[in-house]
């Protein structure tokens, strides 16, 4: 017979309090660097039609326009949210957080969502991104 698993519950973080302020162990972790990267959409060429692509072409993406962009951070998409201005340069306002099972069946890791037509690669060559810099102020 098998034995009984017994889970143990772990604190989580209170409101206003991120992730990193309750766990003393993540903050450890705060310096390493990342790469973002926002993803407006994604669309398929052959090697011929990319070797046309001259200055004034247009792609045409898989997303609608107003529809979410992907947050991706080392390329996993881990959010989604909507582009906006702010001081003339590209951001993104978060307005959902992928958890477990929608992470890995993001279009950044190389899955694919019900509803979604981007190709299930995950490899860079197929995303068109935009790179967001961070700059600290």
């Amino acid at each position: 017979m098998a034995d009984a698993i017994e889970y143990e519950q772990f604190g989580g973080a209170t409101p206003g309090q991120t992730r990193a302020q309750a766990d003393p162990d993540l903050r450890r972790l705060s310096d390493i660097p990342m790469e973002l990267s926002v993803e407006l959409g994604r669309t398929r060429m052959t090697v011929g039609e990319t070797l046309d692509l001259r200055v004034g072409s247009v792609i045409t993406l898989d997303s609608a326009a107003g529809e979410p962009a992907g947050l991706l951070v080392n390329g996993t998409a881990i959010a989604r949210g909507e582009v906006i201005v702010v001081d003339e340069r590209y951001g993104l306002r978060v307005t959902e957080i992928l958890e477990g099972n929608d992470i890995a069946c993001s279009p950044g890791t190389g899955g694919s969502s019900a509803g979604e037509t981007a190709p299930a690669t995950g490899d860079a060559r197929d995303a068109a991104a935009v790179e967001i810099a961070a700059s600290e102020s």
